[in-house]
């Protein structure tokens, strides 16, 4: 298709729709923005791993487990034993916004289905890398019984390092940690470590677990000794008291993605994790950025008042949380001044990281960021792809030239 020629439009879409059609514009854009000639990193994608759930289930290392899930599905183990919350149902905006159905296009290469549908996505928008994350796996955290969340997780570890990454060098991944049992967490980080496109760690935000709690210290020191990211991933959560009250998807989703992090990133701050790891590097994904602000302001108007009570700390909330990296999907970009005002609080030019939310409805392509009039070439180029460089310890094609600057 010429740059010049605009995409058809589609008449519908549905869970079949080649993906190829669905990223038709954000190709054209690309094409006209010679992304081609930039570095691009998506840090926050999903594979639809729900069709090949019975793949991962076959990873189950308890035999009796294992055979339980094969029970499920009408003995296809489809589903099994994952934990439903309220609120998916309601992502389809009936007809206007399709979700849910997950990417049902045929994938006749002969590779696994996730990887050639993140190689069509990569082709499509011009990444050079994409780090995805588990999508069925995150409202893992809230599952009721803890040993399952740890089964599910080492088993969707053990089928992505073993059956995706291996064939894909532009895909990489973050891991899940099986966060509500912090023995299980640590042995997960130990078992991974080193594996060929790992590039860091996850926490599913959606849980009721203290990030300070001292039984994850062996954990984060574990990390940031490996020199490995950890990230800690939002999700919606309706059936939290508080969002409880709301009674509509537009409600919930706006403030549940952004809660459950508010909270993990005070408890972080205020008990003195970056203190007492400050070379851990940490992520926020999936909460917008419009938050950050708000907190940096809250913490430190709090802290001045009653440093007491967070004697770790050496320097106000806020300047701790300018050295910590942020995603930038979903982008609230109606106000470009406010906008302009939050990426200079959060440091973005360094600590800003590209993300889509590929292949979700409120995905982001890579000229949400390029367009930005108020960002510098240097900023651009940085938040694009090389933040992620320097995070993760990517390797920069050399066709690009020099690294930004930081």
């Amino acid at each position: 298709m010429d740059a010049r020629t605009p995409p058809p439009e589609l008449p519908e879409i549905g869970p079949r729709t080649n993906s190829l059609d669905i990223l038709a514009h954000g190709k054209a854009q690309a094409a006209r923005r010679g992304f081609d000639r930039t570095f691009i990193v998506d840090v926050d994608s999903h594979i639809g791993e729900s069709g090949n759930w019975p793949e991962v289930l076959k990873y189950i290392e308890n035999d009796a487990t294992r055979e339980a899930a094969f029970t499920f599905g009408g003995g296809t183990g489809q589903g099994a034993f994952l934990n439903d919350i309220p609120g998916l149902q309601w992502q389809s905006a009936h007809g206007r916004i399709p979700h849910g159905s997950g990417l049902k296009e045929p994938a006749p290469d002969g590779l696994p289905k996730p990887v050639s549908l993140a190689r069509r996505a990569m082709d499509a928008l011009s990444l050079d890398y994409q780090v995805f994350f588990p999508n069925g796996l995150l409202f893992l955290g809230m599952h009721p019984v803890r040993e399952m969340e740890v089964e599910l997780a080492t088993a969707y570890n053990r089928w992505i390092v073993e059956e995706v990454l291996p064939h894909e060098p532009r895909m990489k991944a973050m891991l899940y940690l099986p966060f509500n049992v912090p023995d299980a967490a640590e042995a997960m980080v130990k078992r991974f470590i080193g594996a060929p496109g790992v590039v860091g760690f996850l926490v599913t935000s959606t849980r009721y677990q203290a990030v300070h709690a001292n039984e994850y210290m062996r954990t984060y020191a574990m990390l940031e000794e490996a020199g490995m990211p950890i990230g800690f991933h939002a999700h919606h959560n309706w059936h939290n008291e508080y969002t409880k009250q709301l009674n509509r998807f537009i409600s919930m989703h706006a403030l549940s993605f952004v809660l459950s992090n508010l909270v993990h990133l005070t408890n972080w701050v205020i008990n003195g994790l970056p203190e007492r790891f400050p070379k851990l590097k940490t992520i926020w994904i999936e909460s917008g950025l419009a938050w950050v602000p708000f907190l940096m302001q809250r913490l430190d108007h709090e802290y001045l008042m009653r440093r007491s009570e967070a004697p770790l700390l050496k320097r106000l909330p806020s300047e701790y949380m300018r050295e910590m990296f942020y995603t930038s999907q979903p982008m609230e970009a109606q106000n470009m001044k406010l906008l302009e005002g939050t990426f200079e609080a959060i440091n973005a030019e360094t600590q800003l990281l590209y993300a889509s939310d590929w292949p979700h409805w409120d995905f982001d392509v890579p000229s949400t960021i390029f367009d930005l009039p108020f960002l510098s070439d240097t900023g651009r180029r940085n938040i694009l792809g090389y933040n992620a460089a320097r995070l993760f310890n990517l390797e920069v094609p050399a066709r690009y030239g020099q690294m930004a600057a930081e």
